[in-house]
């Protein structure tokens, strides 16, 4: 567990910060061809607005020259001049009189320079551009346009256009849409001071050609980039599909109890998510590699331990049939009852230690005063005379030492670390306990007057059945795994547990507990 918490530390930040992301990589391959197609279709658009404005302008400038080329003309000369600019311009003219009554039409004077398309006739190929310029205009909500249709009546006053130009005494531009969704410009204009008007009326096919022309450009274009977003996409899914089934190949070889044989890729090359996925795969197998190491290692240590005192209890109870000396007898019994007792605290050491990762795992963590705790342990333990006549002082400073925990986790721990120091400590020798918080953190020393600890043990009595006691202490009392439980449970406070010399320099030694401080 420590190591785990040591490799996350150190290790990877576990997100995928960098510029090539694989989220950023996917989200581009799959916008980017969205990004084109509505760009074109709104390019689309807008170029259409722009041939139309422009068309606006040649019809306003188109109709107010031709007024004035009429103004002051014969009437014969009125009617060639609509003629020859009809045919010239393939537009149709109308000269309204005063009275709004049609004077004269360049339809009826000549055969008519345009005719509009009847829809009827058109083949597949007309329909479906049709239909395209219609899905357009729903896609970029164009505004709706007036269909074309010629007044029954030959007034003035059935034009729009040509009733405000009359009112008005200025030029007036309108847009209709024929059936085939070809646009339509009028174009009013007054001629000369008589009340006289001009209406042309243009079919602008040549606007719908240049729309439709650049919208097969745009198609052209798409197709491009959905190739190539096809084959990115292609691209992408390679590089995702490959390690992830050699992390499923190297995965399945672990479950299959063969991981000392698997070398799981890190892909240090790789900063994207896939990259932190086979290197948290890979942190992931070394830890259940030390996972196992430490089960199997523990495993041989419990053998071995129990190994010792069954011996012993076997030879006792071998022995106890063959031995008729009261005295002799009465010693063997003890040796057997010793025996099983040490069996006994072994067992239930060893069950605590196995079950400390899994109840951390699923305990609620509440706030708790250290300081309470440890002074209501250390009244309980005087209460009990636990501690063989040893005083026990307690120093609080820094303000109220609060941490988050699991508090029966806690209690166990500083009861370890006193019950180290009564062992090691002379007979009526004080023990010091000072808890103290400084910054964001809770410490908590357990300092004794016994012989101390080498500077190069001070990591070996936190290992499992790790029993170094004083020569006066009857052997089997402890099963050496009280301070190796202590920091699994330390860690498993984010805290630590490390041993010290004692800072006055006095012989003896200190066990210091970290913990995180509570809010």
């Amino acid at each position: 567990m420590a190591d785990a918490k040591r490799n996350g530390a150190s290790g990877e930040q576990l997100t995928a910060t960098g510029r090539f992301a694989l989220t950023a990589r996917i989200l581009a391959v799959n916008i980017l061809p969205l990004a084109v197609m509505g760009g074109g279709l709104f390019y689309l658009d807008s170029y259409r607005t722009q041939l139309i404005d422009e068309r606006f302008k040649l019809a306003r400038i188109e109709a107010q020259i031709t007024a004035e080329a009429l103004a002051g003309a014969t009437r014969e000369r009125q009617e060639a001049l609509l003629v020859q600019i009809g045919k010239e311009q393939r537009m149709r003219l109308r000269m309204f009189d005063k009275n709004g009554k049609l004077a004269a039409d360049s339809f009826e004077l000549a055969d008519p320079s345009f005719r509009f398309n009847d829809i009827n006739d058109d083949d597949w190929e007309q329909r479906f551009s049709r239909w395209l310029d219609r899905t357009v205009d729903t896609i970029v909500s164009a505004e709706a346009v007036q269909d074309y249709v010629e007044p029954e009546g030959k007034q003035a006053d059935a034009w729009p256009e040509l009733a405000r130009a009359r009112e008005l005494g200025l030029s007036q531009v309108r847009l209709y849409d024929w059936r085939d969704g070809t646009p339509v410009i009028t174009a009013a204009a007054p001629v000369g001071l008589q009340g006289a008007t001009l209406l042309t009326v243009r079919n602008a096919v040549d606007i719908t050609e240049s729309v439709r022309a650049a919208r097969t450009t745009l198609g052209f274009a798409m197709l491009l980039v959905l190739g190539a977003s096809a084959l990115l996409s292609l691209f992408l899914a390679r590089t995702i599909v490959t390690p992830l089934r050699q992390l499923a190949r190297a995965a399945v070889r672990v479950r299959q109890g063969r991981e000392r044989e698997v070398e799981v890729p890190r892909l240090p090359q790789r900063s994207d998510e896939i990259g932190l996925l086979a290197r948290a795969v890979s942190d992931m197998t070394t830890a259940l590699r030390g996972r196992i190491d430490a089960v199997d290692s523990f495993a041989a240590d419990v053998a071995h331990e129990i190994k010792n005192p069954l011996a012993s209890l076997r030879s006792a109870i071998e022995s106890l049939p063959r031995v008729e000396d009261p005295a002799l007898r009465n010693e063997l019994i003890q040796i057997a009852t010793h025996d099983v007792r040490r069996i006994s605290r072994l067992v239930t050491e060893i069950s605590d230690a196995s079950r400390i990762d899994a109840e951390m795992s699923r305990a609620i963590l509440e706030t708790i005063d250290l300081g309470k705790l440890v002074g209501a342990i250390i009244g309980g333990r005087e209460d009990r005379a636990e501690n063989g006549g040893r005083p026990i002082a307690l120093n609080i400073a820094g303000g109220v030492p609060r941490v988050r925990g699991v508090g029966a986790r806690l209690e166990r721990v500083v009861e370890n670390l006193l019950d180290n120091a009564v062992s090691f400590s002379p007979p009526h020798a004080p023990i010091e306990v000072e808890i103290a918080r400084t910054g964001q953190w809770v410490t908590l020393t357990v300092c004794d007057h016994g012989p101390g600890i080498p500077e190069g043990s001070r990591e070996k009595v936190f290992q499992r059945f790790h029993s170094v006691r004083p020569d006066e202490e009857a052997f089997g009392n402890h099963s050496g795994l009280g301070l190796a439980i202590g920091r699994a449970i330390a860690e498993a406070h984010d805290g630590t547990l490390t041993a010290e010399s004692r800072p006055d320099g006095a012989p003896g030694a200190c066990l210091r507990l970290r913990l995180p401080a509570a809010a």
